[in-house]
């Protein structure tokens, strides 16, 4: 029973989201505005996490009114959202038309709990043609791994309403969340 109580905690602190109690406006005056450049807007890791997947491995985002952080006015339109490491700090990079357009600091990432996407994605539903078909590429790919594709990273991205204007954009990318925020109106 004890166990069983333990599980049940884990899980559920492990599945909060962004936890009320963290001073987000604090947070938000701490963060600096990113002078991250990239030379033609270019990311250079975008060839390594592409180069063994059939499409783009990262989160596609509308955006459907401008949202800001400080200075920077990201403005509607869709985006593929990469997180980075430089320096030793987090960026979410945002993409569009593979051209890297603002680059926005992450201030928290956390590994994603084991059954989260289990329990957040909707299952894939196949026909029984579907399922003849994907049965032989699995036995094709154990005989022939040099062409088989790599699965491309889980994604899922939470939008939360914060007081005081703010927006909590989570993005869950493989094995780890990233944590930023934004303010929906420009002071």
């Amino acid at each position: 029973m004890k166990k069983l109580v333990l599980i049940l905690s884990l899980i559920f602190l492990g599945s909060a989201g962004f936890c009320e109690d963290k001073d987000y406006i604090q947070i938000y005056q701490d963060l600096e505005v990113p002078k991250l450049k990239y030379i033609h807007d270019i990311d250079p890791g975008e060839y390594y996490d592409q180069k063994n997947t059939a499409w783009s491995p990262y989160p596609l985002f509308r955006l459907i009114s401008p949202l800001y952080f400080k200075t920077v006015t990201v403005e509607p339109g869709y985006y593929l959202l990469t997180p980075r490491e430089k320096d030793g700090n987090w960026y979410m990079l945002f993409k569009e038309a593979g051209k890297v357009k603002y680059v926005i600091p992450i201030y928290e990432r956390e590994i994603v709990p084991p059954t989260f996407y289990e329990d957040n994605l909707p299952k894939e539903k196949t026909t029984p043609s579907q399922k003849v078909h994907l049965k032989m590429m699995e036995w094709v790919g154990k005989h022939g791994k040099h062409s088989m594709r790599e699965p491309i990273p889980k994604t899922f991205l939470e939008l939360t309403d914060l007081d005081d204007n703010f927006v909590s954009l989570v993005i869950y990318w493989g094995d780890y969340r990233y944590y930023t925020l934004f303010r929906t109106v420009n002071f």
